[in-house]
């Protein structure tokens, strides 16, 4: 599986100077083997729909999760999402909740976020396949490296992009962006588990802040 060619044209421009080519092809070789022979998440045409849905010209804000859902219609390409009729998955209902009393809109009772996407906002697993009901399967298989060089990618423009990290794991990004160009807003991960951290930072207004401040448009968040 030859991972780079599935990416449409303006990611695999952007991706190119960020891949190392051996370590792209290892992994593809992984994902298809697993696709093969296991019940994988998401189904292989959303793969890469985050990509598909925001171009590198058009990102604006990139909200990284972690792993994909790995329950049974959940994970559709895009972190944090799931596609309407799906239940809303408890992290993802914490985030709507911060968001009615960020900006002040009415908590979505579906939780499909590719109006978001459609928008410029990047939702970016840092591993994008996960066996089905093993959280965490495909970690340390090279997915990092991928998703590292779309941050570094980004990092490259300099067109504003608010980076949205949200936990330990997303805050360690923090260190690919070096750029004074972008904004960085750090936050505890949405998990109700996390008890702190998340609730109250603001995370859509301070982002829509730092668009407007750079002159891009702002996401309607609602």
């Amino acid at each position: 599986m030859n991972l780079v060619e599935l990416l449409p044209e303006s990611w695999q421009a952007a991706l190119a100077e960020h891949l190392d080519a051996e370590q792209t092809a290892a992994l593809g070789a992984f994902v298809a083997s697993e696709y093969a022979e296991h019940t994988v998440y998401p189904p292989i045409e959303d793969l890469f729909a985050a990509y598909r849905l925001c171009p590198p010209s058009r990102t604006s804000v990139l909200i990284l999760g972690q792993d994909p859902y790995h329950g049974p219609g959940q994970a559709h390409g895009l972190s944090f999402s799931v596609r309407d009729g799906v239940r809303i998955p408890p992290s993802l209902r914490n985030v709507f909740k911060e968001l009615a009393a960020d900006v002040g809109v009415t908590q979505p009772t579906a939780g499909d976020l590719t109006g978001w996407a459609e928008q410029g906002v990047l939702l970016l697993n840092a591993v994008l396949t996960v066996r089905a009901a093993k959280a965490g399967s495909h970690a340390n298989k090279g997915w990092e490296a991928f998703t590292d060089a779309t941050i570094r990618a980004l990092n490259a423009r300099d067109e504003r992009v608010v980076f949205l990290l949200w936990g330990g794991y997303a805050r360690k990004k923090a260190a690919l962006i070096t750029n004074p160009a972008h904004t960085v807003l750090e936050a505890g991960h949405p998990s109700p588990l996390n008890r702190a951290g998340f609730l109250g930072s603001r995370p859509f207004s301070a982002a829509n802040k730092a668009l407007a401040d750079a002159g891009r448009a702002t996401v309607v968040w609602g």
